[in-house]
């Protein structure tokens, strides 16, 4: 007699669960949506100004006319401006990053007496504005000689940017294992050695967040340069926009080229470096 075994029971797999369509959350579009609108409309205008043919009403930049960025750039000297806030920029943004490179190592890696102090210290110092040092800086300047030169505003620059450089470098240095400075000291690394092959290359997200930080507070001074520079070729750009307001009229077809002409550095290193920023800033709060 031959027995026949039973098929085993089919088991229908399991549904899978619905998709659920992602609802839009206005609760943030909207006041996101608003907020970019608020920001981007006086830039928008600032280019509509600064395109259009003079004379001209339109709500459109076209025609577009570049004759208002000739005058700036020609007429009203944009061009020795423009080159004047380069050159503070650049020689503030080495200068703060090659002090602030070796001073928050030493935060960071050493452990001595008032230093706690000192990191408070520095960050208090950073509520003291601006205004009220223009002063004791300018005597200082006028005692050396240095009033009228644009070392006095890399000076001045560099002295401000120096506390929150500080604090950010030795941040960004203490979240970097110490391990592995010690592995390179065990294969024979001297203390500096280790520091520029290991350490060194890992700083960069923090070095771009500093060196921008520099060089866009160095870009955007007022107060500064216009206290310690009377020469008119010694200008920069925020001065020179200043100076493209007239007593009885103002040009704002200028007004408007020039200030274009100031924002672009900015947004263009934002862009460059957004990604090397953002990481320095949040590798650098995270320890201290």
């Amino acid at each position: 007699m031959s027995t026949t075994e039973a098929a085993p029971p089919v088991v229908a797999p399991p549904k899978a669960p619905p998709v659920r369509k992602k609802r839009p959350r206005w609760e943030i579009y909207v006041p996101l949506g608003l907020y970019l609108l608020f920001t981007l409309v006086p830039f928008y205008w600032m280019v509509v100004f600064a395109v259009r043919p003079r004379g001209s009403s339109s709500l459109l930049p076209w025609p577009v006319s570049l004759e208002n960025f000739e005058t700036v750039w020609n007429g009203m000297g944009f061009g020795v401006f423009f080159q004047n806030s380069f050159l503070v920029g650049v020689a503030s943004l080495v200068a703060t990053t090659a002090i602030a490179l070796p001073g928050g190592y030493a935060l960071a890696r050493f452990r001595f007496r008032g230093r706690r102090v000192f990191l408070i210290a520095l960050l208090c110092s950073q509520f003291i504005p601006g205004a009220m040092m223009l002063i004791p800086l300018f005597e200082i300047f006028r005692t050396l000689g240095l009033v009228n030169s644009l070392s006095s505003l890399v000076i001045a620059e560099t002295v401000f940017q120096l506390p929150l450089s500080l604090v950010l470098i030795s941040g960004f240095i203490a979240s970097i294992p110490v391990e592995l400075e010690e592995a390179a000291q065990a294969d024979g690394c001297t203390r500096l050695r280790g520091f520029l092959l290991v350490v060194l290359p890992l700083l960069r997200p923090g070095l771009v967040a500093v060196g921008s930080f520099a060089f866009i507070h160095s870009w955007n001074n007022f107060l500064f340069a216009l206290m310690f520079i009377s020469d008119q070729d010694k200008f920069t750009v925020p001065v020179g926009l200043a100076f493209t307001l007239g007593e009885f009229s103002v040009d704002f077809g200028a007004l408007a080229a020039g200030g274009v002409v100031a924002a672009l550095p900015v947004v263009l290193v934002f862009a460059v470096v957004q990604r090397y920023l953002v990481q320095g800033l949040s590798a650098g709060a995270v320890k201290g």
